[in-house]
């Protein structure tokens, strides 16, 4: 799982890095006049919705719940010259499953609650985000369940794309830990690593 993440940090760091060579062409015309070093404006309320995709593993059994996941985000940003910094919570559902007998272990729903920090450039913005993780995750043996809500942290990166002035486009990778609990059908503590690729989009208020 380490190795994973080192991989998906090194991704978005070279996608990072694209993205702000980019920034440097021309831009079109209706972004405002230049303040501070930068003429896309990132502060203020926003919110919009994303989808993806997550995979991880569940310690203490063999199962490795992996599937599609979708849902809204919101938060706010303040900017001071290229440096953005805010606010942002989500909340998502999910498909992630995986059975490997005797066990199945699902993660129907989880949200974060975390900080955000970048550097802008014009309307691209890179930024590292990390704060508290929480989900659902649902232990299946024969004709037992169990679900149980567990909390933990999360950290990731991204790069968003401001296409007009109230419209954004984002691409992030995030890792979470929900923090193992107890379950009966296992006798032993269980939680959920995974990691997650989500695009999505921002309305600015």
């Amino acid at each position: 799982m380490k190795k994973q993440i080192l991989a998906m940090t090194v991704l978005a760091a070279a996608t990072a890095a694209t993205a702000a060579s980019a920034a440097d062409l021309p831009r079109n015309n209706y972004y405002s006049q230049p303040a501070q070093g930068t003429y896309y404006n990132w502060a203020g309320w926003y919110a919009g919705a994303v989808v993806g995709y997550q995979w991880g593993d569940v310690p203490g059994t063999n199962t490795k719940p992996s599937g599609i996941l979708g849902g809204l985000t919101g938060g706010y940003n303040w900017q001071s010259g290229q440096f953005v910094f805010g606010g942002e919570t989500d909340l998502q559902i999910s498909g992630a499953d995986d059975t490997f007998a005797p066990y199945k272990f699902s993660n129907p729903w989880f949200g974060t609650l975390r900080g955000r920090a970048g550097m802008a450039w014009n309307n691209v913005l890179i930024y590292l985000t990390g704060g508290i993780a929480y989900g659902g995750l649902k232990g299946e043996s024969g004709a037992l369940s169990e679900t149980k809500t567990h909390i933990g942290w999360t950290l990731g990166t991204g790069v968003e794309f401001g296409l007009a002035q109230q419209w954004s486009a984002k691409i992030e990778y995030l890792y979470a830990d929900l923090s193992n609990r107890t379950y009966s059908i296992t006798g032993v503590g269980n939680g959920l690593e995974t990691s997650m690729i989500r695009v999505g989009v921002n309305y600015r208020f």
